[in-house]
């Protein structure tokens, strides 16, 4: 055992020694989370360090939902994962020992060696390591690093164990192929996209692997490719297989793969592809689900099922197995079979040799483990279970108060009992349905310690007690029996869905159960637990906990998941009131609706932190401050920057729904810490119920807790769990990922302080392991934890020197009288009622009982008040009549009956409303009746009886018949209309759509001329000569065009030699047709002609047809004896209406002459079926009593002892109660009758005798009156009579009518039958006709091919001919430019042969070439026959010889260059066409090949035909015949049998015998047309050479005046075609257009340059009057100048100063010298503008123009400066203006 400080220290540095885990407890409490290891830590492995005593007490449970979860290494220990360790089981001593998870993050695989001395254990987490241990030393032995990034699932070693295959999880699903010895990765892949189960290597190729899973199966190669060794994985297609999930597969010796599906069959897989599906016989599958595993052992396949049947297959018979029909199954029978037990799910196994004999270990995934022989013998063990756990995740676990017992239950339906000091299970129990929550009651409520309260899947709380069975008397010398056992001791169900909590009251005298219905049930303890009631919470409760001891006021802390928390103190049973109801509606309850703060806590840290960091950089801004103030340096001053923009902070966020509430606990009375998961985990919440007495409605609170404690780690791993020590100076807390954390209490309270440090373990599996349940045993020593791995935990708390060690579990003994007590009653039902159910059924039936007896007392009173008022009824009925009182009298109000009226309305009225639903749900259902029986019947059975004779006539049942069949047989005509009306609009559009461009054209033809410019009249009449002579070439074209299709039509009608007449061919055919097959269908040559061919459509269509004709006969006649039996009803109408005639008649007549009145005909029921049908209210209340009395009759059969007696006494009681009704009735119409025959008597009057006259007018009447009876009689009878015959007619048509139908039945069962036969042949017959299809579109394809070959080939001999022709031409042209006796020939000759360009062409080639098969001699370009001689001498081409012409030389060598060109295409072209021969020879002999395969598959079609043809021949029909049509006689008599009869029509025969009187006529007729033909024939073959001698003579007379006339043979339609060049003209045509218009436009040039000219003399007339103006003020302007320096110089004295009139006339004469330089300066701007040519002349003037006027100078100053004004006085400025073009 191991202290919590080891724990630490092993998740810290589990790569250290043991040392070193003992020296980090110091440093556990500053960094306990950090649990996984760092990359330097695993450099070496040395460092990861094996644990064996880690979890430091010991393993419960086995995690038998992991697929693979059991690994044998030798024949007595076993090797399973158990949360974050590998458990290594002893099976003889039940030891265990652990090898810990080196990083923490959990365990994906383990996987034994080939040798068995080693095993690899594939971890989870982040970049997890695949550490291969050493057996049995569990020293690490090698570490692979970099195999995945967050777990592995599976890995395998190859055959001689030198390779491991691992595969990784979710995201990266990563292959990876490792040479583990030395820690190298060989190659790498991603699997799939989706889930790997297994991969394993193939055992016959190690160079093949495969890998399985969600969907799929991939087939892997380790193949060489040009980068090097790749993994290259091929998908198995399923094809017409469903895709399904595969778990179990094995790879066979030769490369085929056999896989199990999902539900329960065999796939054996060939080349990627399912090459068979294996069942077994009756289609049955293999496995009566998913196929687990599969093994080949000793040449046995051996199969193990999720079924729990192990099966052995013969391996040779699947390995050769093939499909033998479309569906792709096989069946097949297993060798052998092992059925291992009931409830057993077998999941995977593992073999291993004990003592020499082979032994499989079994992983069951229902929580066992087996020892299995499966040598199939007589000597075969039977199936052995070592070891039981739970199955699937432990919902519940509880310790025993008193002593080191625990109690477990899962969903598999068991409650355990464990011994955790002897590591044993001392006993189990099953029930119907799986646990959910389980509580040890405590020592106040059962001071021995053996009583335990388990909830249910179902609602239901059971109360168990463990005892030792020892203690019994009767059992306690009885041998093997357990250490424990568990009794139910009573059983109740207070909810009606599962309980999620249990909690006993601090004085153990309540307990609390708590549901997902949202319903909390007290009950109070004592021997039996009686229901106190229960309340109602606002969400399904997540957990339940009474105050502790130290609170004054024991309270009940219910958690909700819906984020409710609620305080209620305990109940008493002795306030509560429980005769209606169990709901405590009174109980004083506190509300918590817990309001999420995490998203505030986050801002204020938010806030905080940014606050933080101004303070900082205030702070390093004050000390640099302060540092250049010490350096001397004056801060400038800056203006402040602006502060940069912050990022928003983040808003409040409140989860949409409420994070759950996943544990919580008491602090003090009203306050309680709470765990929640979702967005709001990461913290402990400190929470209070509010002191407010009236809370308002708990869905609108918002209550926030009032302190928080941040949790380290726990934003994605909220604490599920948390449990404390006695002494509340430890707390325990499960987290999601399994792990435990311990945190020590130092003040018995939490605080920020003491949650900071802790220690922590990682103990379950990190993914499925939440811890589900921890608690300590009753002295602290020990704590136990279970998870939702299925794996439960016991640990060691205090040190091992601390731990006694004669530990030991008591068992409880039993109680006194226990034996002797009944089993207690058990609730089996999971649908069963709930307590307050029950109580609620009860109280309803005591209020419905008690109306009942209310109604009934009612009732006894209404029938004394009836009674009494018939009697009173009866009374006054016997007074005189002055004395009777009337019927309104005895109203006493009328209101009160109008009242009573009203009311009943309106109940009427309510009872209508709150039955309309039953009313329209009865509708409905009578509606889907009708519509089920009578919706499809047409026609149903109406029997029309005569009258006077039994005769009688009945119609056809029909059902109606689709509409498809009317549709099939009407709607291909309207299609075809339709059709044709569209295809003749679509060819309608598409001669509009060809006139359309044509029209286009014509126009834009049209427009052309008028958009074009007008020419000349010359223009004119040469397009006008033009389009004459292209409308006469065209013409000429026609002729010709219309002569060649003349003779092509000509020589198209020339007959062949095996030409035949159509007409003939038309009548051999038509005789063919029509002459008809006389061959019997049973003969061996009989072939089916194709217009009588029979498909499953046609004779489908033909008894469609048949239906509808039967259907139509019947409707017919069923409408006339409907229409009779109208005439009947209308008849029977009339003769009610005579006889009421006639009795009036004999009203007026004596008794004595009245004649018998006739019967009034009556419909018999089957005439009006459809009455069966109606009803009324008398009909339902007489149909609802019926059904009562049925089902009092059954209740009174169900109590009775005898079921006959009480039958004679029901049908007795129902006889009387119907005669006492009878007699009822029979009493009230007689006291009718008799009040109607006294009224009657009241009123007679006596009558006088009558006078003469009266007895003669009542003489006439009665004479009028027996006529009137007689006639009105025979009338009747004429009626009667009539409608008689008219039945008998119509019944003798049905007769006939009859006898067709039955022709037609017999008719269609035959057809039937054939249609049976051709459904049965179509599938084969259609697979075969399709093959026939195919390969009749394969042979036209290749004939198709094989004509383009042919023609590819003429075409590149062709191109051969002609490139050899060009070479002969070259070497003539050569030869010719030679000339004779040349001294340079042979050189040049050698020049011309030289190869030096072709064999540089030739590598180009040879690179373009290289993949081509068929290689070219090289001769064909490197060397010709000529050049051999020459080829040691050395010529240098670039040199021509003296004396040689050297245009002669460049010629020869540009020869050369062709020659060498030429060469080249023609060795291409070569190529090509031996390329194009050798395809097509290939293409030809697969033509050959199908062309054979189409002659048999047509062979074969044939021989399926004429057996099914025999098939249909085998039928049996009925021809019936009269005597006098049988013709075939035996001895004069007929025969008996007439099997060898022929059924054939008499106009056949007579058709026959005609038929050979005329062919004998026929045959005289074509011999003499046949001697006529003879005679012509021979007559056109002499005109035929008559004609051939005129055409020669014709021809050379034709040639000879060719030769004459041209010297030569000339082609006249060339020449004609010819003589014309339209191209030519047209273009000539064109450039007088052009040159006309290029005139044009140069005459109006020329205009333009004459007026530019014009303008240009104008303005140099002006520039040159300027210019002397010019002229003129320069000197005038030189001589003021030197008259004013000759004034200067004579001035006085008193001349000397300046004048006013002087300055004044000096400005004035500056400012015009200024305007004239100005003016000059504009003048020269304009005479350089005019000598320009360009076009900008006016625009430039202008703007000079506008610009002068700013030039004028505006006050004297502006004078100083005149050469920067005016410089084109310069010398520099008028060289630069004059220099213009």
């Amino acid at each position: 055992m191991s202290s919590p400080n080891e724990w630490e220290g092993a998740d810290e540095k589990p790569a250290e020694d043991t040392q070193a885990d003992h020296s980090t407890v110091q440093e556990s409490k500053s960094g306990l989370p950090k649990e996984s290891p760092t990359g330097e830590e695993e450099e070496e492995v040395e460092q990861v360090e094996t644990d064996t005593e880690s979890i430091g007490g010991y393993s419960f449970g086995y995690d038998c939902i992991r697929s693979v979860n059991l690994m044998v290494l030798d024949s007595q220990s076993l090797l399973y994962v158990a949360g974050n360790q590998v458990v290594i089981l002893d099976l003889k001593t039940k030891s265990q020992s652990y090898l810990r998870s080196s990083s923490g993050g959990g365990i994906g695989f383990i996987a034994a060696h080939p040798t068995k001395q080693y095993f690899a254990v594939g971890e989870k987490g982040e970049n997890p390591n695949l550490i291969i241990y050493d057996y049995p030393s569990l020293r690490p032995y090698r570490i692979l690093r970099g195999g995945t990034k967050k777990g592995y699932v599976f890995g395998d070693f190859n055959h001689t164990g030198t390779l491991l295959a691992s595969v990784g999880s979710s995201p990266d699903y990563m292959l990876t192929i490792w040479d583990w010895k030395q820690e190298k990765i060989v190659l790498r892949s991603k699997a799939f996209s989706q889930d790997v189960y297994r991969v394993t290597f193939s055992p016959g190729n190690e160079e093949q692997l495969t890998t399985a899973g969600v969907g799929h199966i991939r087939f892997w190669k380790m193949a060489y490719t040009f980068t090097g060794l790749k993994l290259q994985g091929a998908l198995g297609r399923f094809g017409k297989t469903a895709v399904t999930d595969i778990i179990g597969y094995v790879e066979l010796p030769d490369g085929k793969v056999i896989s199990g599906a999902e539900w329960g069959n065999l796939l054996l897989w060939e080349g990627g592809l399912i090459k068979v599906e294996l069942c077994r016989a009756g289609h049955k599958p293999c496995h009566n689900g998913p196929v687990s595993q599969i093994v080949l052992d000793e040449g046995e396949l051996v199969t193990v099922g999720k079924d729990g049947f192990i099966r052995e297959w013969n391996f040779e018979a699947i390995d050769a197995a093939d499909s033998v029909d479309e569906t792709g199954l096989l069946e097949m029978e297993p060798i052998n079979e092992l059925h291992v037990g009931r409830n057993v799910s077998l999941s995977f196994m593992s073999k291993i040799h004990d003592c020499g004999q082979p032994f499989w270990y079994a992983q069951d995934a229902n929580g066992k483990i087996w020892k299995l022989d499966l040598t199939f013998s007589n000597r075969t063990r039977d199936p052995e279970c070592l070891c039981t756990f739970h199955s699937g995740k432990i919902e519940a676990m509880s310790a025993s108060p008193v002593t080191y017992l625990m109690a477990t239950t899962a969903l598999d339906r068991s409650v355990r009992i464990y011994d955790f000091i002897s590591n044993s299970q001392q006993s189990e129990i099953q029930f119907k349905q799986g646990g959910t929550a389980l509580t040890w009651a405590p020592h106040v409520v059962d001071p021995k310690g053996s009583v335990i309260a388990v909830g249910f899947e179902d609602g239901v709380v059971r109360i168990i007690e463990v005892f030792d069975p020892k203690g019994l008397p009767t059992l306690a010398e009885q041998p093997n029996m357990g250490n424990a056992e568990i009794k139910m001791k009573q059983a109740f169900k207070p909810h009606s869905t599962v309980v999620t909590a249990l909690a006993y009251e601090q004085n153990g005298d309540v307990l609390a159960t708590g549901s997902k219905d949202k319903t909390v049930f007290f009950f109070a303890v004592k021997d039996e637990y009686k229901p106190i009631g229960f309340i109602y919470v606002p969400g399904p409760v997540q957990a339940l906990q009474w105050s502790p001891p130290s609170h004054v006021v024991s309270m009940l802390l219910i958690l909700c998941e819906n984020g409710y928390v609620l305080q209620v103190p305990a109940p008493l049973l002795e306030k509560q009131d429980t005769a209606s109801t169990y709901h405590i509606k009174n109980l004083p309850t506190q509300y918590f609706h817990f309001y999420s703060i995490k998203s505030r806590i986050k801002l204020e840290e938010e806030i905080a932190l940014r606050e933080r960091k101004k303070q900082e950089k205030e702070k390093a801004k004050l000390e640099w401050i302060m540092q250049l103030q010490e350096m001397g340096k004056e801060m400038e001053e800056k203006e402040p920057k602006e502060d940069e923009e912050e990022e928003p902070l983040p808003s409040i966020y409140i989860p949409e729904e409420p994070s759950p509430i996943l544990c919580g606990f008491y602090s003090a009375p009203g306050k309680f810490w709470l765990s929640l998961g979702g967005y709001d985990s990461g913290f402990l919440y400190h929470c209070a119920f509010s002191s407010n007495e009236h809370q308002e409605d708990p869905e609108n609170q918002q209550d926030e807790p009032f302190e928080v404690i941040p949790i380290e780690d726990t934003d994605d791993n909220p604490i599920h769990q948390i449990s404390f020590s006695t002494s509340r100076l430890l707390m325990f807390c499960g987290m999601q990922n399994g792990a435990l954390r311990v945190y020590p209490l130092r003040d018995k309270d939490l605080s920020v302080n003491t949650l900071k440090e802790y220690w922590s373990f990682n103990i379950h599996d990190n993914d499925y392991g939440l811890i589900r349940g921890l608690c300590c045993s009753y002295d602290d020593r020990f704590l136990i934890t279970c998870g939702g791995d299925g794996n439960i935990f016991t640990f060691n708390i205090l040190c091992p020197e601390d731990v006694h060690k004669e530990l030991k579990a008591e068992i409880p003994p039993p109680r006194r009288g226990l034996e002797k007590e009944k089993a207690a009653e058990d609730i089996q039902d999971p649908t069963a009622c709930n307590i307050e159910e029950v109580k609620q059924k009860k109280e309803y039936e005591r209020i419905m009982k008690g109306a009942e007896d209310k109604k009934n007392k009612k009732r006894k009173e209404l029938v004394a008040l009836r009674q009494e008022f018939l009697s009173l009824l009866q009374k006054n009925q016997e007074l005189p009549k002055h004395m009777q009182l009337q019927r309104k009298q005895y109203e006493m109000d009328q209101s009160v009956f109008e009242e009573l009226n009203k009311q009943t309305a309106q109940r009427i009225q309510l009872v209508e409303k709150e039955l309309a639903w039953e009313h329209e749900k009865h509708l409905i259902g009578l509606q889907k009746l009708q519509n089920w029986f009578r919706g499809s019947l047409e026609f149903d059975t109406v029997v029309v009886h005569a009258i006077q004779s039994n005769h009688q006539i009945s119609t056809y049942r029909l059902l109606a018949v689709s509409e498809k069949y009317y549709e099939d047989k009407e709607r291909p005509s309207w299609k075809k209309t339709v059709l044709k009306r569209a295809w003749k609009k679509e060819e309608k559009k598409e001669i509009i759509r060809d006139r359309e461009p044509r029209i286009v054209e014509v126009k834009a033809d049209k427009l052309k001329p008028k958009v074009q410019k007008p020419a000349t009249r010359f223009i004119e009449s040469k397009r006008e000569q033009i389009r004459k002579i292209i409308e006469k070439s065209d013409k000429e074209k026609v002729k010709i065009m219309k002569r060649k299709e003349e003779w092509e039509k000509l020589y198209k009608s020339k007959p062949g030699d095996d030409y035949e007449d159509p007409r003939d061919v038309q009548a051999i055919k038509e005789a063919q047709e029509n002459m008809g097959c006389y061959k019997l269908k049973t003969a061996t040559d009989y072939r089916v002609p194709q217009d009588k061919y029979m498909n499953t459509k046609k004779k489908t269509m033909q008894l469609a047809s048949l239906e509808v004709l039967i259907y139509k006969k019947k409707v017919n006649m069923n409408k006339q004896i409907m229409s009779l039996r109208d005439f009947k009803v209308s008849i029977i109408e009339e003769i009610k209406c005579l006889l009421q005639e006639l009795k009036s008649v004999q009203a007026a007549l004596d008794l004595s002459e009245h004649l018998p009145l006739p019967p009034i005909p009556q419909l018999h029921p089957d005439e009006v079926p459809e009455k069966r049908f109606e009803y009324d209210r008398d009909i339902l209340l007489k149909f609802q009593e019926g059904q009562a009395a049925k089902a009092e009759l059954q209740e009174q059969l169900e109590e009775a002892p005898s079921y006959g007696i009480f039958r004679h006494s029901f049908k007795a009681s129902c006889e009387e109660t119907s005669s006492l009704q009878q007699t009822a009735s029979s009493l009230t119409l007689r006291r009718a009758s008799s009040v109607v025959i006294e009224q009657q008597k009241d009123f007679v009057i006596e009558k006088a005798e009558p006078t003469e006259m009266e007895l003669e007018i009542l003489k006439k009447e009665k004479i009028k009156n027996l006529y009137l009876q007689e006639t009105l009689i025979n009338k009747i009878n004429a009626l009667v009579i009539n409608f008689d015959a008219e039945l008998r007619f119509l019944r003798h048509k049905k007769l006939q009518l009859d006898v067709q139908m039955k022709h037609a039945d017999l008719n269609y069962i035959t057809w039937f039958e054939e249609l049976l036969i051709l459904k049965n042949t179509e599938k084969n017959e259609n697979l075969l006709q399709g093959h026939v299809n195919t390969l009749h579109s394969e042979l036209e394809a290749m004939q198709s091919k094989l004509n383009s070959y042919l023609a590819q080939m003429e075409d590149k001999k062709s191109e051969i001919v002609k490139l050899q022709e060009c070479e002969k031409a070259l070497y003539a042209s050569f030869r010719a430019s030679l000339g004779e006796n040349n001294e340079f020939a042979h050189f040049l000759t050698k020049i011309l042969k030289k190869k030096f360009k072709c064999m540089k062409k030739q590598v180009e080639t040879d690179e373009k070439d290289e993949s081509e098969e068929e290689s070219v001699p090289k001769s064909s370009l490197g060397s010709d026959e000529e050049d051999s001689g020459s080829e040691d001498e050395i010529l240098d081409i670039s040199v021509c010889p003296k004396n040689c012409d050297k245009a002669l030389f460049q010629n020869t060598i540009q020869l050369r260059e062709k020659r060498l060109d030429i060469k080249e295409a023609l060795i291409r072209e070569k190529k090509v066409a031996a390329k194009l021969r050798k395809e097509y020879n290939v293409l030809f002999e697969k033509a050959k090949s199908v062309e054979s395969s189409l002659n048999a598959a047509e062979k074969e079609l044939d021989i399926f035909q004429w057996k099914k043809q025999q098939k249909l021949n085998d039928l049996y029909v009925v021809v019936p015949l009269k005597m006098h049509q049988v013709e075939y006689f035996f001895n004069g008599e007929v025969p008996k049998d007439f099997s060898q009869a022929l059924v054939f029509t008499n106009q056949s025969l007579e058709y026959l015998q005609k038929r050979i009187v005329d062919l004998h006529h026929e045959k005289i007729t074509q011999r003499e047309i046949f001697k006529k033909a003879q005679q012509q024939y021979k007559q056109l073959v002499q005109d035929k050479k008559e004609m051939e001698i005129t055409i020669q003579r014709l021809e050379e007379k034709c040639s000879r005046l060719m030769m004459l006339k041209f010297g030569r043979m000339v082609d006249f339609e060339a020449v004609q075609a010819r003589s014309f060049n339209i191209r030519l003209e047209e273009l000539e045509l064109h450039i007088i257009e052009k040159e006309y218009e290029h005139s044009q436009e140069m005459k109006e040039h020329a205009k333009r340059i004459l007026d530019l000219q014009q303008k240009l003399m104008m303005l140099t007339k002006e520039n040159t009057v300027k210019t002397q103006q010019l002229n003129q003020f320069c000197l005038e302007k030189q001589h003021l100048e030197t008259k004013l320096d000759s004034l200067k110089d004579d001035l006085g004295v008193e001349f000397q100063g300046p004048r006013t009139a002087d300055v004044k006339k000096k400005a004035r004469m500056e400012s015009q010298l200024k305007h004239l330089a100005h003016n000059e300066a504009i003048l020269r701007e304009e005479i350089n503008l005019l000598s320009r040519k360009d076009g900008h002349l006016i625009e430039q003037l202008s703007l000079l123009t506008r610009n002068s006027r700013f030039l004028q100078p505006s006050s004297p100053q502006d004078l100083e400066t005149p050469h920067e004004m005016f410089p084109v006085l310069t010398p520099q400025t008028v060289t630069s203006s004059s220099s213009f073009p």
